[in-house]
């Protein structure tokens, strides 16, 4: 065994004995793995591999259990290295060596050719550079809130019942969010949050200073970053590193600490080093084992190549393992009057806080992220209430939607509050992985659609629903009202999985029912996959979503005024997943005219169109939406220049009845 807790001063002759013989072996199996694929990054994954096998040789980290709520983490972002980590995992005794070699890039395998989940010993599906930094500094400020007073704001505490590492590649650097990370973690006294860059000079374009040029070393430093650097192969040095930083005993112990690790590309084969092919080309099998004979390892490749090939087709299907979410109280719903005139947005600040006064009494269990729109999101009572809880991550939105993901995976229900333009299309790529890293996110957006007004086209976000509908783990709701709204977020907050809450800027007064009173009333909750039925009638249907349903009722009024037919208005809150049986029952009418404050044919036009063509049913359908780039003005005006109030709803559906 070796020591836990990087807690000898020095490694013993023994241990780095051991270490020795085991980098064989693991290098040899990277090699070995990327040959019998045919493709692969062993160049990488040699020069980083002193310092992974440190990593899972002293972290606090349990083979035999892996998600151990106290177990140290090691987020590897740089996550083509693969082969070197699964390399690790297998000779130190996380998973089936063997099969990891046979399996590797093979369809179906849970060893893919970037780190997994599926894999124990990996913390986060990583390989779009630039993220995992961002993941790191989720999972420190979940080490940091552990304990932590809600009532005091997080950067006057301190305390950290876990280690985060990430490693890195030096081309990486090159990301921008890496620096919107490095800042975050400085305010928040992330000190236990520690970053290895395998300094190897060289990225898949050659050599890193004529891809890109950059000081790494005065990048860190400048945002605040204790900075270590060190020979990458020295490994009684690289331990020294690695335990200063574990251990709090460096120049500034109330930093978090980057250690650059000098290396060479390829390290231990000799025809391989130092040369920028080697990053994503596999040897050829004789090459291969050439350079498992200069390693010293003990592989029989021959043997492993026929037992690939005789292996049975693997079973179609991902390996994700699941994650446990606290479990919270959110309290009785709130009723806003039909008289009262307010917004989706206050609703949910409102119900942010009462959720934060019933739960973050003692310990936090709710977290809230904000990018610099805390009172434009309507958290400000959410950050009264606790201080400790609100993270305010600044104009970065790219390093929030990472972190806040990742911090829902370490034991804390986490929202994520911004406009929609920037929690979905800007960072439509972090939100993709934080689904694919099966995360407990809510993202709950503000200032969707034209309903953002004179902020004009670049913050009016009409793409957000086919954004979100082209990922596969990402719930889509959008309320029609304040108390709508109130339901969405209480039913939200305790739940799993990724979902995503979309709120227009204007206010207005709730949705009621025909005799004056508010449909949402105490008795009304909020299903998700169920449609509300808000004016009955069979003449036609209107079904509509956000910002349109208060058009689409006083379009139904309108309607029976001029013609003395009944189109039903149905209120479809729940895009994903959608109430299909609606729809189809909304088909039965003769006549459908969807309408939305979004483009019509990824959002609910596009989906109700969807669904009625998979159930073979023909039907009148007329799909209302922003169909252009909209322009700068009163939300008023641009949903009457759509003809998406009540005038425009009315005339579509009297000329189509007619």
């Amino acid at each position: 065994m070796f020591p836990l807790g990087f807690e000898p001063e020095a490694l013993s002759e023994d241990h780095l004995a051991r270490l020795r013989g085991l980098r064989a072996e693991c290098a040899g199996d990277a090699l070995a793995m990327t040959t019998l694929a045919g493709c692969g990054h062993p160049g990488g994954s040699l020069s980083s591999l002193d310092f992974l096998m440190l990593l899972y040789a002293n972290c606090r980290i349990d083979p035999q259990d892996v998600h151990a709520p106290d177990r140290d983490r090691i987020i590897v972002s740089h996550g083509h290295i693969s082969p070197g980590v699964y390399g690790v995992l297998g000779n130190f005794g996380f998973a089936d060596r063997r099969d990891i070699v046979r399996r590797f890039r093979r369809f179906g395998s849970p060893y893919g050719g970037h780190v997994e989940i599926s894999v124990p010993g990996v913390e986060w599906n990583s390989g779009n550079l630039g993220q995992g930094l961002s993941a790191g500094v989720g999972s420190a400020l979940g080490a940091r809130l552990s304990g932590a007073d809600p009532t005091l704001d997080l950067r006057d505490q301190t305390g950290s019942s876990y280690r985060v590492f990430v490693a890195m590649g030096d081309g990486e650097q090159q990301k921008g969010q890496i620096s919107e990370a490095r800042r975050l973690a400085v305010k928040y006294g992330c000190n236990n949050l520690i970053a290895i860059v395998d300094v190897n000079r060289l990225q898949i374009g050659g050599e890193c200073d004529d891809v890109m040029p950059q000081n790494i070393r005065a990048g860190w430093a400048s945002d605040g970053w204790n900075v270590l650097e060190v020979d990458g192969h020295d490994i009684p040095a690289l331990y020294g590193a690695l335990r200063a930083a574990y251990r709090y005993d460096t120049q500034r112990p109330d930093r978090p600490t980057v250690v650059l690790a000098n290396t060479i590309m390829s390290k231990g084969v000799p025809f391989m080093e130092d040369l920028a092919k080697w990053h994503g080309n596999a040897l050829k099998p004789d090459q291969c084992k050439e350079a498992i004979s200069h390693l010293g390892a003990d592989i029989d490749l021959d043997g492993l190549a026929a037992e690939r090939a005789a292996l049975p087709e693997e079973p179609l299907g991902h390996h994700f393992p699941t994650f446990d979410v606290p479990e919270i109280v959110v309290g009785p719903p709130k009723v806003y009057s039909a008289e009262t005139k307010t917004d989706c947005r206050s609703a949910y600040g409102a119900v942010m806080q009462d959720v934060a006064e019933r739960n973050n009494t003692d310990s936090v269990k709710v977290v809230a992220f904000s990018a610099d729109l805390e009172g434009s999101v309507k958290l400000n009572g959410f950050h009264a209430t606790s201080p400790a809880a609100f993270i305010e991550g600044g104009i970065m939105e790219h390093n929030s939607a990472t972190a806040s993901g990742r911090l829902s995976r370490d034991g804390y229900q986490v929202f994520f509050s911004t406009f929609g333009i920037f929690g979905v299309t800007e960072v439509f790529n972090q939100q993709r992985l934080n689904g694919y890293n099966r995360t407990n996110l809510k993202l709950a957006c503000t200032h969707c659609g034209t309903d953002v007004g004179e902020d004009g086209p670049t913050h009016q976000v009409v793409d957000y629903v086919g954004l979100l509908r082209s990922t596969f783990d990402w719930s889509i709701h959008v309320p029609a009202d304040s108390n709508q709204c109130d339901r969405l977020v209480r039913w939200a907050a305790p739940a799993a999985g990724n979902h995503f809450i979309g709120m227009g800027r204007s206010k207005w007064t709730p949705i009621t029912k025909p005799d004056g009173t508010p449909f949402y009333d105490g008795t009304v909750g909020y299903t998700p996959g169920k449609a509300d039925v808000l004016r009955d009638g069979d003449d036609g249907a209107i079904l509509a979503v956000g910002p349109t349903v208060r058009f689409a009722v006083a379009a139904h009024d309108a309607i029976f005024g001029a013609t003395g037919k009944r189109v039903r208005v149905v209120n479809m809150a729940s895009l994903r997943p959608v109430d299909a049986d609606a729809i189809r029952a909304a088909a039965g009418t003769g006549y459908i005219l969807t309408c939305e404050d979004h483009h019509p044919d990824t959002g609910l036009g596009g989906i109700v169109a969807g669904v009625l063509a998979d159930s073979a049913v023909a039907v009148k359908l007329e799909r209302a939406g922003v169909d252009q780039w909209p322009m700068s003005g009163k939300p008023d005006d641009i949903f009457a220049a759509y003809r998406l109030d009540a005038a425009g709803l009315a005339a579509r559906a009297i000329a189509a009845l007619s």
